[in-house]
Parts: C-alpha cells; sequence; structure tokens
C-alpha cells in the first residue's frame, strides 16, 4: 500500500528545466591569441609558449617559439589551466599564497596547477571563458605582458 503513494508522490513532483548560457571561445580566437602572444614576446626578445585553454581547463591552442625550451610547454598550459580554473592572475595568486602562508595548500590542489606569474584569465563581459599561458620569459611578470598584451590584441 505504501509504494503506490510514494510513486504518486513523486509522479507529482514537476520537473524544472534550468538552462545556463555562457560563452566559448571558439578555435580561431585561441589561435589568434597564441599567435598574438608569440609575436608580442618576440618583440621584447622571450622565446616562448604560449597555450590557450577553454573554461574548464582543456587545451584549446598552443604555439611554442623554436627556440623555447622545452618545459615552457607545459609552464604555459601549466599557467593556462590555472588562471582559468582559479578565475584569476597567477601572478595575483602568487602573491597571495606569499602573503598568506596558509593558502599554500592551493599549490597542491591539483596536478595542473601552476602558480606563478605569466597565467591570465580571459573575459568577455565579465565573464570567464578561457586562460592564456605564457612560460619562457626571463620572469612570470614579462611572461604576463605577453599574454595580456595578447588579449588586448585580439580583444580591441
Amino acid at each position: 500500500m505504501k509504494t503506490p503513494l510514494l510513486l504518486l508522490a513523486f509522479a507529482s513532483m514537476s520537473a524544472q528545466a534550468q538552462t545556463v548560457n555562457s560563452m566559448t571561445l571558439n578555435t580561431d580566437t585561441a589561435l589568434q591569441l597564441v599567435s598574438a602572444g608569440l609575436k608580442q614576446c618576440a618583440k621584447d626578445g622571450y622565446h616562448v609558449t604560449v597555450a590557450v585553454v577553454d573554461r574548464s581547463g582543456v587545451l584549446k591552442a598552443l604555439g611554442r617559439d623554436e627556440l623555447a625550451g622545452p618545459h615552457t610547454v607545459e609552464s604555459a598550459r601549466k599557467k593556462a589551466f590555472t588562471s582559468a580554473s582559479l578565475g584569476v592572475n597567477t601572478a595575483d595568486m602568487a602573491n597571495n599564497i606569499a602573503d598568506k602562508p596558509a593558502l599554500s595548500g592551493l599549490r597542491d590542489m591539483h596536478s595542473d596547477i601552476l602558480i606563478l606569474g605569466g597565467g591570465v584569465p580571459i573575459r568577455i563581459d565579465e565573464q570567464l571563458v578561457a586562460g592564456i599561458g605564457v612560460g619562457g620569459a626571463p620572469g612570470g611578470h614579462l611572461d604576463q605582458t605577453c599574454a595580456e598584451a595578447a588579449i588586448k590584441t585580439v580583444f580591441k
């Protein structure tokens, strides 16, 4: 006797569909960002790798200067992943950890997190859509400058 009442209770509940509107970064734009980042760093004299990931951290585009070190590929990808997944500049996160050592556990949250300067989240109309990471310049602040220049060039 209890089973039919229970089924009736579930059957009478109405399901409401919920949708999420979100923007995505297409591959052409990701490639433009990589190209712009490589050009800016080359102009500044740096041999780097530039990576762009979507909002979930999945690689969309990657480019490596012929003279960039082999470690720069993972460095750029991980910086892009970190900026997209945390939604902040990786340099800001590094500074926050330096100021508040209790936050250092963030470094161990995920194997792809790299908290060094050079990762910048990409937002369109304040909505996080991607992350860009640059690795290989002689300092994270220089990597970040190239990443920011790429964003400004593509989204002017």
